[in-house]
């Protein structure tokens, strides 16, 4: 075999010494690392023999060499820790992962740890790269990669010992170490490999596998592992794959991902797997060769063997195993040095589709001590199994078996009956809990963090002193951290001189996180010893409560104090002391132990409020009440304190502020009012309690449902001026007089009812007529604001109820009943027979024994119901002849617990067997029992009882004995539930007298007693007739509505449906909901049989219809199926002018909303657009939007209900921007953007001024960018047929431009790199410099500075093409006179020298020669130095300025060339000194100089003189020529014409306060103006002159012109920067921010802050920017630039990832693509690139960023980078025709920057990529 000739290569026969060495070795039991290398060297030799053989010396001899007794060579034993070695290959499952580390199981309960720098060198390098920035957005931490349970292929790394003296295990998954037996040669398909992720590419992964010389590849289709979301694996992921393909001799291999496929692949022989580069979690078919006691034996690979301990045997097959058996094994762990196998058959390692779970089926029992254990077997090598009560098996190793210095005795083990043992830790890969035995372990207290608790006392040990606090050891496994506060009571400076490694010490738990495993201990004397109460929690913290704390922080308000889990409280400075308290830090310091007292406390909040003062003065008492925050309303909950007369004490939980719950509030039936006062005692606990009313002196409480019901509504008034006539209330009778009763209502509000209002029967005595505190309807009708009194009526007739109320309280008061009764029966005093009578029901039957016959009735005994008075009544025994002992059938009428009294009937109707009852059935009853507010009828002769209210109404009066209910009555009644659960079973009933006749009002539609129901066909008369409905009263009285889309089928557009009814008609309609009585809201559909209390009418035929059936549809129903783009037919039902918006209505209970942009076409109709749309009108809308949650439903008048490009549309300025154009709000919320090139066809000078916020402009639709429309309003877009010729037509590419070609834009702006010209929307021309005015100035700043002025952004300019750059895109313009036959942009009253062109040039460059050829043959002599120097100097300031100096000079030298034919040389330089232009030039402010400043004689030669020149040569007086008198003369005539230009000027800077005044009347809005009279004072250093300009140019402009006062703002901040104080920036700042946008002041205060270098400013201006505007997308690509201007590359990274946090997502990726291209500009190119290049990876379709994309890299890149990201772009799966353009641009930039060859390259890939279409097309 080829494979065991590499494992075991011939080396010689030297067998004796080889052998002979081991046993050398054997004393040497620590010297791991010297054995390894001699037992290896014995193995390799040994490889000639039989693999069997060399297995065999591996589980005999070879485990003598590794340091194990013989008697053991022939017992399979598990892996113990003093087997392993560096080295050695395990299969690992992980079970807990950390940030920085992977807590791995290992076969046979070991456990090691995987490191973060020991995943692989890619992940490393990633690391190390990162270590120092913020941003890790690269990397993914360790839970990203490890999940619990996952397993993986392991190495250790090293061993190392812990402190206290156990080994720990550190492992690593490098595939260089896992891997290191495998080679590029031996590398086979069908192999499983294991290796991380080391990098992402477009189509799959780069894998190391760790085989030098080969590179992996895994396919992202090939990538199919679904556990972690893998189809976006990272980098450091660990891969388990399978090899599909090798290539190239193994350099090259393809993976693939497939679990199904990897769990079923078992290694074979022909993938060249030997024991050499044998790896666990490898498949293998095994045969049994020898099954022991303790394991099994088994060959594998035909000649080699490995072993098999119990614990990886199946447990159900454990003794069927037998020797030739066929297995399939899994490979667990692989020792290189003594080619030791283990291997597992366990079915959750080797059964595909099987996982390992980290954590057992039976839940966490780690730390738990069971007894009862049984022990089932031992292993003498290895341990023994145990069996628990509840049948778990279990696994104590061999040294927890006994104590750690105890000999072993496992048959004393084994022959006792049960042990008691605790549960040391689960292991994943044996999928078996490891037990303990050892007394001292069971015995721990503490051996998880679960076991300890706040406030609990414990002994530790000190383990290591940090800065930060001190170590303590509590137990092995649990270590606390005491903080350097809290080492003591006092802060030690040298704690190390208290506490010493090793020391006993005693703390208490300040707090515990299980989850983290961490523990909080202090040490201050006074928290350990305390006595007090402990705040463990928030509810601890009971008002009155002391306990010891410590404080955490001093503030000025008060100090902070913290107690137990991280409990705080503050104590305000009035309760530091008695004293008065300036500075608390004077009197406390952090961390000092103190007493505190609570005042108060929310758990809910965590809010507690505490006291040090009611501490040290002794305070007993109780705390002052305090502050109670709730309103009259609120839900509250009650603990009951004492029992009064009339009501209840009780304590407000969980503040315990006392209040009163009077007894008649404890119900709305007044019967059971006393009953729950009886049942309710001291300690007992009140919910759903409310605040009625609240002073200085007490706050009462309620229970009455409805009145709880009232004030949840807001059916309520909180003072006397909400009330109002017809106000409806829920109330209380108060008191009862003669003429009337006083009702009370929430908020200490009292009405009277006159006796006339009581009741619409006639009241003879009103004290009988109510009770107090019964629960009343009443309706306001007075009102006398003066004296502030107010009357109601308690008419049933006139009060509104809602329907179902009387079936509401009959449950709720049937409730309580019950409630009382199990309170009774539950409470601890309670006898047998009240838990008896609880159990009792209404209906119930009894077998019963007659006890006694008397006149009213009998009475009855009941061996069951001992003690307890069985009653009935004449009535209920009536025609039966009973005697005393005979024994009859009774059913139970009434049950009263307190008196256990139980009333009964025997009568043969109510005992027989009950009958059935029908939903909606009509029966006769009758009265059988009447108890107070209930009475209990019989229906009929079905044997049914059930339980109805004595009133009808809250407000139904009884002034006379004989109108109440008493029994015998008969009663009709309707069933409208068989079997209510409520009522435990029995029939809800609906019963009526015959009511007074209902008053009915035109302001009021209230329901019959009757009321109708969904689907009822009535008749009516047509009362009123409205736009939006029609009132119709019904045959019964009652008043109905017709939604006005309920009154036509198929109404015609336009018309108005309500106008076909006629008042007074009758029609038919049919029920098809109903309206809310007190909000008039529409009802939605439910019960068929409930009744609505006004109906909602449909008069439509095809509704009225019987033969078809109609069903109702809930409004969440019928909006759901609306779609959008849907045409509906509406009615409008209501117009909101201060919105503008109108409301339409397709159904009852739909409406929808129509904006203003989308109900009119025409701008004309947008002050009234109501006039076109009237009140229940017809109209068609298309459905805009429609949404459920939150509901919305948006619709159009217009036609249309979406924007598209190359449509017209109307819309509203929002805001204009200079730089910009106009921003338009356009309908259905879309926003658009007007260019000042698409404002008119025919350009103007100020383009903006015509336009105004909130202006109505039609907008042609461009195309969409970003979610933002671009617009045009260019007559020729927006009607094309009508236009005239256009003047400036647009341009839309720069093939459309032509060199040569005259065209107009607007100036953009102005820098030293020219002037920026907006020629379209989306193309800029440049004009240089040189190309922008004919006159020349050598400082360009100054240029700039002249241009600025002169051409503003947006000055309408003409200018003529020079060159295009189609490939760039760039335009080359000029502005100079001669190309555009305008004047210079620049006014010649600046003076300045003018530019020599053509051969003008060429004379003065042939001069120039001349004149430096003659400087250097003329040298003078030595006294004549100075001149050369002067000369020399001039000629290096002509040649440092361009020639402007000479340029200028020049014209003067060809005028005295004319007079003197022959000039003399030497001469020629002087003229040069002429030059007043020269001073202005370098001046830079031409309006600054006067007159006498212009004369040039002196003035100029000092200007030119240089600073080395001689100053007595400068000195020496010179006698003027005839000449140099006549050009003085020239100069000052020349200086005169200037200066008369520039006072004729316009445009020209004034130059004092007057004239500026003049201006300012003319122009009072023109911030340039003000600017300028600003700039003026500040020349003169005047500031507070400038400040008062600035001043009243606020004041003075227009609040229209918000640009122009920003502008004056903007001025006001620089001012107050460069001369202010910060105080005064910060009020200047303010005031802006109140008078203008907040934005963009931000902006220029930013920019401002920027510019002046005030880094740290700026950089706190942009925090609080990105906190406020964070929607702005703006905002946070400004202060990226910032940060990247100044070098903060990392703090920009990571304000990106806030900014896609902010920001919606539809932004994000432009976000990226923004501050990728700021990184190439300002930053780090590369990681611009990767930042743009994962975008892209994401988003491969978005062409625009590919483009963005290339002309960075063409710009930042080498060429090889460029040719690769083209190759990339070419092959994306987009549309033909951006593929084409693509190719274009790639071969452009081969033509400018390629070869020959290179081009082809690229002719060759169109080719390709166009014959593959054809091929795609053909097929």
């Amino acid at each position: 075999m080829t494979s065991t000739e590499e494992d075991f290569p011939r080396g010689g026969t030297s067998k004796k010494p080889t052998e002979s060495k081991p046993e050398g070795q054997r004393t040497e039991v620590d010297n791991l690392f010297q054995s390894n290398d001699q037992t290896e060297t014995k193995k390799r030799k040994g490889a000639k023999d039989d693999g069997k053989k060399l297995k065999k010396q591996k589980t005999g001899k070879e485990k003598e060499d590794a340091l194990t007794l013989n008697a053991a060579a022939k017992c399979v034993e598990i892996l113990h820790v003093k087997n392993l070695k560096d080295g050695m290959l395990m299969l690992g499952c992980v079970k807990e992962v950390t940030d920085f580390e992977v807590t791995v199981g290992l076969p046979c309960g070991l456990q090691g740890y995987l490191s973060i720098k020991n995943i692989c060198d890619s992940y490393t390098k990633l690391l190390s790269e990162q270590l120092d920035a913020d941003d890790t957005e690269e990397i993914c931490s360790l839970p990203h990669l490890f999940y619990p349970g996952m397993v993986f292929r392991c190495v250790i790394a090293h061993l190392d010992i812990a402190k206290g003296g156990s080994l720990s295990i550190q492992l690593s998954i490098n595939p260089k170490l896992v891997n290191k037996a495998l080679t590029s040669t031996s590398l086979k398909a069908g192999m499983i490999l294991s290796g991380c992720v080391e990098s992402i590419e477009d189509h799959g992964y780069i894998i190391d596998i760790g085989i030098s010389g080969t590179k992996a590849f895994l396919p992202k289709n090939a990538a199919r592992d679904t556990h972690n979301n893998p189809e976006e694996l990272k980098v450091g992921q660990y891969v388990t794959s399978q090899a599909e393909e090798v290539k190239n001799d193994g350099r090259v291999v393809r993976l693939s991902v497939s679990p199904p496929a990897i769990a079923q692949a078992c290694a074979e022989s022909q993938h060249g797997w030997n024991l050499t580069n044998l790896l666990p979690g490898l498949l293998l078919k095994t045969k049994i060769k020898k099954v022991t006691k303790h394991g099994l034996i088994l060959d594998f690979l035909s000649s080699f063997s490995g072993q098999v301990d119990f614990l990886h045997m199946e447990p159900e097959q454990i003794s069927s195993y037998s020797e030739g058996d066929q297995l399939q094994a899994c490979v667990l762990y692989v020792d290189p040095s003594t080619r030791l196998v283990g291997l597992s058959v366990r079915s959750y390692l080797v059964q595909p589709g099987t996982r390992v779970d980290a954590t057992p089926a039976g839940g966490e029992r780690i730390g738990e001590v069971v007894t009862g254990c049984k022990m089932t077997s031992v292993h003498h090598m290895s341990g023994a199994m145990l069996t628990l009560p509840d049948k778990t098996v279990v696994f104590a190793h061999r040294n927890h078996m006994k104590e750690p210095h105890e000999q072993a005795n496992d048959n004393r083990l084994l022959a006792i009956p049960e042990h008691t043992c605790r549960i040391l830790d689960f292991s994943p890969m044996d999928q078996i809990h490891f037990v303990s035995l050892r007394k001292s372990m069971i015995e721990k207290p503490f051996y998880r963090y679960h076991d300890l608790q706040a406030g609990q006392v414990v002994e530790g040990r000190v383990s290591v002193l940090l800065n930060h606090g001190m170590m303590v050891h509590v137990s092995d496994h649990i270590k606390g951290l005491v903080p350097r506060t809290h080492l003591s009571d006092i802060l030690l400076k040298n704690p190390e001189k208290k506490y010493t490694e090793g020391m006993k010490i005693k703390c208490r738990v300040l707090s515990v996180d299980v989850e983290r495993k961490r523990l909080s201990l202090t040490r201050k004397k006074a928290l350990v010893e305390s006595t007090l109460p402990l705040f463990l929690s928030y509810t601890d913290a009971r008002r009155g409560r002391v306990s010891h704390g410590y404080i955490v922080c001093i503030k000025d308000f008060g100090c902070i104090v913290r107690f137990y889990n991280n409990v705080k409280g503050l104590v305000p400075v009035n309760e530091l002391s008695s004293e008065p308290v300036s500075t608390p830090e004077e009197l406390f310091y952090v961390g000092q132990v103190v007493k505190a007292k609570v005042l108060q406390c929310d758990p809910e909040k965590e809010r507690i409020l505490l006291s040090f003062k009611a501490v040290t003065e002794g305070d007993t008492e109780e705390p002052p009440q305090p502050h109670f925050d709730f309103e009259v309303g609120k839900k509250l909950e009650g603990k009951v304190l004492k029992k009064l007369v009339n009501g209840l004490e009780v304590a407000i939980l969980p503040e315990e502020v006392r209040a009163v719950v009077p007894t008649m509030h404890l119900s709305d039936h007044m019967s059971n009012c006393p009953l729950l006062w009886e049942t309710l005692q001291e300690g007992d606990t009140i919910s759903n309690l409310i605040c009625l009313s609240k002073n200085k002196q007490s706050i009462t409480l309620s229970k009455k449902p409805i009145v709880k019901w009232a004030l949840e509504v807001g059916m309520v008034a909180k003072d006397f001026s909400d009330i109002t006539v017809g106000l409806q209330l829920i109330g209380w009778i108060k008191n009862i007089m003669s003429y009337g009763v006083f009702v009370e209502f929430p908020y200490g509000l009292v009405g009277l009812a006159p006796k006339s209002a009581m009741s619409d029967k006639f009241i003879s005595d009103a004290m009988t007529a109510f009770q107090l505190g019964q629960t009343v309807v009443a309706k306001v009708t007075n009102l006398d604001e003066e004296k502030r009194r107010f009357l109601v009526t308690l008419k049933v007739s006139e009060v509104i109820t809602p329907k179902g109320d009387a079936q509401t309280r009959l449950i709720r008061g049937l409730q309580e009943r019950r409630t009382v009764a199990d309170m009774l029966a539950m409470r601890d005093d309670s006898d047998l027979l009240r838990k008896q009578l609880a159990v009792l029901s209404v209906g119930q039957r009894l077998k019963l024994t007659v006890d006694n016959l008397v006149d009213d009735g009998a009475s009855f005994k009941s061996d069951e119901l001992a003690g307890a008075t069985i009653l009935a009544t004449k009535h209920q025994v009536m025609g039966m002849n009973v005697t005393p002992g005979q024994k009859v059938n009774a059913v139970i009428l009434h049950v009263d617990i307190l008196s256990s009294h139980v009333h009964v009937s025997i009568l043969p109707k109510l005992t027989a067997k009950k009958k059935s009852l029908t939903e909606g059935s009509k029966h006769t009853v009758i009265v059988q029992h009447v108890d107070k507010d209930f009475a209990v009828i019989s229906l009929d002769e079905t044997a049914q009882l059930t339980v109805i209210q004595t009133t009808g109404h809250l407000n139904e009066a009884f002034p006379l004995e004989s109108q109440k209910l008493r029994p015998g009555m008969r009663l009709t009644t309707d069933v409208l539930e068989p079997s209510c659960e409520e009522l435990e079973g029995l029939p809800l009933v609906t019963w009526g007298r015959t009511a007074p006749k209902r008053l009915h009002t035109d302001s009021e539609s209230q329901a019959t007693p009757k009321g109708h129901c969904f689907g009822d066909v009535l008749q009516g008369k047509v009362r009123t007739v409205k736009p939006t409905c029609v009132l119709v009263t019904l045959e019964d009285g009652n008043t109905g509505t017709v939604h006005v889309s309920e009154v036509a089928d198929t109404p015609c557009l336009g018309t108005f449906p309500t106008s076909l009814v006629k008042v007074g008609s009758v029609v038919t309609a049919k029920v098809i909901g109903g309206r809310d009585a007190i909000s008039q809201r529409f009802l939605p559909f439910s019960h068929p049989k409930l009744s609505y209390s006004i109906p909602e009418l449909t008069l439509l035929p095809s509704k009225l219809d019987t033969s078809v059936d109609f069903t109702s549809v809930r409004a969440k129903e019928k909006l759901s199926s609306y779609k959008v783009g849907e045409e509906l037919i509406c009615f409008v039902s209501k117009y909101h002018p201060e919105k503008k918006s109108l409301e339409v209505t397709t159904d009852p209970c739909i409406t929808g909303t129509v904006e203003l942009l989308a109900m009119i076409t025409d701008p004309k109709d947008a002050n009234h657009p109501e006039k076109l749309y009237k009140l229940g009108q017809t109209v068609s809308a298309k459905v805009v939007e429609v949404t459920s949650k939150p509901r919305r439903f948006v619709l159009s008048l217009t036609g249309i209900h979406t924007l598209e490009k190359g449509t017209i549309t109307l819309g509203i300025v929002a805001n204009i921007q200079p730089n910009v154009g106009l921003l338009v709000k356009l309908p259905f919320g879309a926003m658009g953007t007007v260019a000042i090139m698409d404002l008119a066809d025919a350009y103007r000078t100020k383009p903006l001024e015509s336009y105004s916020k909130d202006q109505l402009v039609r907008c042609y639709l461009l195309g969409n960018e970003n979610g933002k429309w671009q617009l045009s309003l260019r007559p020729s877009r927006l009607n094309p047929q009508q236009t005239k010729s256009v003047k400036d037509p647009e341009v839309s590419s720069v093939k459309e431009l032509a060199i040569g070609q005259m065209i107009r834009g607007y100036v953009k702006s102005v820098g030293e790199q020219g002037v920026f010209i907006r020629l379209s929307r989306g193309i800029t021309g440049r004009a240089q410099l040189q190309q922008s005015t004919k006159y020349f100035v050598t400082n360009h700043s100054v240029l700039t500075k002249h241009l600025t002025k002169h051409v503003p952004v947006n000055t309408l300019i003409t200018t003529k093409i020079l060159s295009i750059d189609k490939e760039e895109e760039l335009v080359d313009l000029s502005l100079l006179p001669l190309d555009t036959g305008k004047s210079d942009v620049l006014p010649a009253s600046l003076g300045l020298p003018l530019r020599l062109i053509g051969e003008e040039k060429e004379k003065h460059d042939k001069k120039k020669k001349k004149r430096e050829r003659t400087l250097s043959e003329s040298q003078q002599p030595a006294d004549q130095v100075p001149k050369k120097k002067k000369k020399t100097k001039k000629a290096k300031t002509e040649d440092g300025d361009s020639g402007v100096e000479v340029y200028f000079r020049e014209e003067e030298d060809e005028e005295e060339e004319e007079d003197q034919p022959e000039p003399d040389p030497a001469k020629q330089v002087k003229p040069s000194s002429v030059g007043p232009s020269r001073l202005q030039v370098s001046a830079g402010f031409s309006w600054d100089m006067g007159l006498n400043s212009l004369k040039p004689a002196s003035a100029a030669q000092e200007a030119d003189v240089s600073d080395g020149e001689d100053q007595e040569e400068s000195s020496k007086p010179q006698r003027k020529s005839r000449h140099e008198v006549e050009l003085e003369k020239k100069a000052v005539e020349k200086a005169m014409v200037q200066r008369e230009a520039e006072l004729m000027d316009p445009n020209l800077r004034p130059q004092d306060t007057a004239a500026f005044e003049r201006l300012l009347l003319a122009s009072p809005n023109s911030s340039l103006l003000w600017l300028q009279y600003m700039a003026h004072h500040l020349q003169a250093t005047q500031i507070e002159q400038a400040r008062a300009v600035a001043e009243r140019a606020l004041k003075t402009i227009s609040f229209r012109e918000e640009q122009e006062k920003l502008n004056v703002w903007v001025a006001l901040l620089n001012l107050e920067n460069m001369y202010g104080t910060e105080e005064s920036l910060k009020k200047v700042f303010e005031r802006a921010l109140q008078f203008c946008e907040p934005m963009p002041v931000y902006q220029q205060l930013a920019d401002i802050y920027a510019k002046s270098n005030k880094t740290k400013e700026a950089e706190g201006l942009y925090k609080t920017m990105v906190k406020r505007f964070r929607q702005n997308r703006a905002v946070w690509l400004s202060y990226g630039t910032f940060l990247l201007q100044q070098g903060q590359s990392d703090a920009a990274s990571v304000l990106l990832q806030r900014a896609l946090k902010s920001l919606p997502s539809k932004e994000s990726v432009d976000v990226i693509g923004k501050f990728a291209q700021l990184e190439f500009r300002y930053g780090d190119a590369e990681r611009g690139r990767s930042m743009l290049d994962k975008v892209l990876t994401s988003y491969p379709k978005r062409t625009d960023l590919w483009s963005v994309f290339i002309d960075l890299t063409v710009k930042h890149g080498s060429q090889k980078e460029v040719r690769a990201l083209f190759d990339r772009v070419i092959h994306l799966s987009v549309g033909v025709k951006k593929i084409k353009f693509f190719f274009k641009r790639y071969l452009e930039y081969e033509k400018k920057h390629g070869t020959p060859e290179s081009m082809q390259a690229v002719k060759d890939k169109a080719l390709e990529f166009v014959e593959a279409k054809g091929t795609e097309a053909s097929c």
